[in-house]
């Protein structure tokens, strides 16, 4: 099982949009994927399908240790993606959770428990709020990699800074397995010479971190969450869907894990 976390401070970069897609992806491939909102905005929870009044458990009723593991978990319309679902009560989490012992390590020991580890999941995607907050460190304790998305944009490396520093000190005190998966240029625009500058400067920058895949600006990625499937499901032929098939292919590459399962 390899948990990624899916992390950028920066809001309106793909992160969600990255998650879901990503896992769907996977689970086309036939990978069993656990989706686990952190985001009290729980975004990756509408959009796979999981309204409010089904989200009686969640990751903040998990980090707190109210709930098993394994009863927070809820099975989604995407065949292959399991979820643990977020609410707007998780912004509490920084003031419920202040005075709880070794309290980065809520999530990480929720999901090394064998309840969890005993479904067989192959990949944990972490939708990370866009800050670096207790939530966000939770997630990076918890993470073997940090998937980076990286809106195609003006000043996007900038804002790089902060969280390598913070994956980095990380490292150092609490995860030492933690690395980048790599680092995703989204939202690009093949006609703008912008877009086409920042891809430039991130692969200048960055090397072999970025992933060859970018992901289009499409309006069908936009689209898919108002009616609350992944683009995979909404529109498969979109021009989205086949850079979120791309991406899962590559992801799979270097993660030396072959296509077909013996």
């Amino acid at each position: 099982m390899k948990i990624i976390a899916v992390a950028n401070q920066k809001g309106g970069v793909a992160k969600t949009t990255t998650v879901i897609n990503l896992g769907a992806a996977l689970a086309e491939r036939g990978r069993k994927v656990l989706v686990v909102d952190i985001d009290p905005q729980g975004n990756a929870s509408t959009g796979l399908g999981i309204g409010l009044e089904a989200r009686e458990r969640t990751i903040y009723d998990l980090l707190l240790g109210e709930h098993s593991p394994a009863s927070t978990i809820l099975e989604t319309t995407t065949a292959g993606v399991s979820l643990i679902p977020s609410t707007t009560d998780l912004s509490a989490s920084d003031v419920q959770l202040h005075n709880v012992n070794k309290r980065s390590y809520l999530l990480r020991d929720a999901l090394a428990a064998p309840e969890i580890t005993e479904k067989g999941f192959d990949y944990i995607l972490i939708d990370c709020p866009p800050s670096l907050n207790l939530l966000t460190v939770n997630a990076l304790v918890s993470a073997s990699s940090v998937l980076i998305p990286l809106q195609s944009e003006f000043f996007a490396l900038e804002g790089l800074s902060q969280l390598m520093l913070t994956i980095r000190e990380i490292r150092q005190t609490a995860n030492p397995k933690l690395r980048v998966e790599g680092v995703l240029l989204t939202m690009h625009d093949q006609r703008n010479n912008l877009s086409l500058q920042v891809e430039r400067d991130a692969r200048e920058t960055l090397g072999a971190l970025v992933y060859k895949t970018v992901i289009p600006r499409n309006v069908r990625l936009s689209e898919a969450p108002s009616y609350a499937v992944p683009a995979l499901t909404y529109d498969p032929d979109s021009k989205g869907s086949h850079a979120y098939r791309a991406l899962a292919a590559e992801f799979l590459a270097n993660n030396h894990d072959a296509d077909e399962r013996k």
